[in-house]
């Protein structure tokens, strides 16, 4: 009998003047050091930053990488909320498993929220800064203790640092946008 893998990919979301570089790292297990994929997209003709609807600016650039790399992941760990609240005011994550009805989406945030309380909070490494855990398809416990297993001896996993990193850097020459 074959094991099936299961497809994990954290995300991540740069802005510039006019366009998003948008960075999915694939990789296949919560312990994992290395990525079995680096994914990125240009998005142009974004939309302007507007207080409390974020996802609207951020959730087509996820959807586009997700649609030109042709991934279908099992769980997404992005770099926000999925509940700005913990449990009922929808952030990016929310929107972004309702869209993808079902895949689950687990929000890691460096800030706390207005209203989020300690119950979502988690310190990782050495750093006594806290990390914001919510969940969408998955208990919060569970979402928690994944987020903790991630690979990386530093407050934030390896693996969502690369993100930020990858969708930092610039394009070297000029890349279609068809956004």
């Amino acid at each position: 009998m074959v094991e099936e893998l299961t497809m994990l990919l954290a995300i991540d979301v740069q802005y510039y003047e006019n366009y998003a570089i948008v960075a999915g790292i694939e990789f296949n297990d919560w312990l994992d050091d290395e990525p079995t994929g680096i994914h990125k997209v240009i998005v142009s003709n974004i939309e302007e930053y507007v207080p409390g609807e974020f996802y609207k600016r951020e959730l087509p650039c996820i959807l586009k990488l997700l649609k030109d790399n042709y991934l279908k992941p099992d769980v997404i760990i992005i770099d926000g909320y999925v509940f700005l609240d913990g449990t009922t005011k929808h952030g990016l994550g929310k929107y972004l498993y309702d869209y993808l009805d079902g895949t689950v989406v687990i929000g890691v945030a460096k800030g706390r929220f207005n209203g989020i309380s300690d119950e979502y909070s988690i310190k990782r490494g050495m750093s006594n800064k806290p990390l914001y855990v919510t969940a969408a398809g998955v208990k919060l416990s569970t979402a928690k203790s994944l987020i903790l297993s991630m690979s990386g001896k530093f407050r934030i996993p390896t693996m969502l640092k690369l993100a930020d990193q990858k969708c930092r850097e610039k394009a070297n020459k000029p890349i279609k946008r068809d956004c």
